[in-house]
């Protein structure tokens, strides 16, 4: 399973980066358009001259993969990108909705390449990626402050319920503030119920599935050191290493819970 896990990671970073990589939003929506019509054109068994494109075709072409995954990741990558600049997710379900587009889509995937069909592989996945796409968007916030000047990945019930949520024009905005790593706690918590929900199906999750499944350890390492900053977001400390912790003791921390045969 390892090169397909690596080809659907690759067209990942390909998609989540393109808004990025560009001056202009209009261009990074482009790049995410051609990448949907590359979906189509490698289940059409067509050449594109893209590295990515080429590993995934022939990923494609030696396992049975659903295209609708893929094309349900770039789409909700295309959808985040044509968001008005100031819209805010309403509530915390519309970003568990976009963490299991983009994050549990690649660990469906890769349970499909290694012809695991388990009910609940599957469950325990989805649950890992919702876990992993919001702790994920929690890191990058400074990122998007630093880019865009506001906060875009804080729903706007969690924002109102904290005392954050400007609401000025028709449109609303979630501000800065003291309570921001109250609000940051709250998505959190979202993401550690998951990963609870996740490793209570363990027992039952066939055991050629647990290695797709160890993307749950990174998300721990990541809750973990935001527990440990207090949920303060623009710690620079979080940034450090792996999610906060040295290389060194995220490969033993791996290597543990792989031993072991947990996630």
């Amino acid at each position: 399973m390892r090169k397909a896990a690596f080809a659907f990671r690759a067209f990942n970073i390909e998609t989540a980066k393109a808004m990025d990589v560009v001056s202009d939003p209009k261009t990074g929506l482009m790049r995410l358009l051609w990448w949907k019509d590359v979906v189509d054109k490698v289940f059409a068994n067509k050449l594109v001259e893209h590295p990515v494109a080429q590993v995934l075709s022939s990923v494609v072409s030696e396992h049975k993969i659903s295209k609708h995954w893929l094309k349900r990741s770039v789409e909700a990558r295309i959808n985040d990108a044509n968001r008005d600049d100031y819209a805010i997710p309403e509530t915390i379900s519309e970003l568990e909705r976009y963490a299991e587009d983009t994050q549990s889509t690649i660990l469906y995937m890769t349970l499909q390449a290694g012809g695991i069909q388990s009910t609940i592989a599957d469950h325990a996945a989805s649950h890992i990626g919702k876990a992993s796409g919001l702790l994920l968007l929690l890191k990058a916030l400074p990122h998007h402050v630093s880019k865009q000047g506001r906060i875009p990945y804080i729903p706007a019930s969690i924002a109102e319920e904290c005392g954050l949520l400007t609401r000025e024009g028709g449109r609303s905005e979630v501000r800065m503030g003291d309570e921001l790593p109250d609000a940051v706690f709250k998505v959190a918590s979202v993401a550690d119920a998951h990963l609870q929900k996740a490793r209570e199906l363990a027992s039952s999750v066939p055991a050629e599935a647990i290695p797709v499944l160890l993307p749950g350890v990174p998300a721990q390492v990541l809750l973990d050191s935001l527990r440990c900053r207090e949920f303060n977001i623009f710690d620079s400390r979080l940034s450090r290493g792996v999610h906060g912790i040295s290389p060194l003791w995220y490969q033993i921390k791996l290597i543990w819970h792989s031993v072991r045969k947990k996630y």
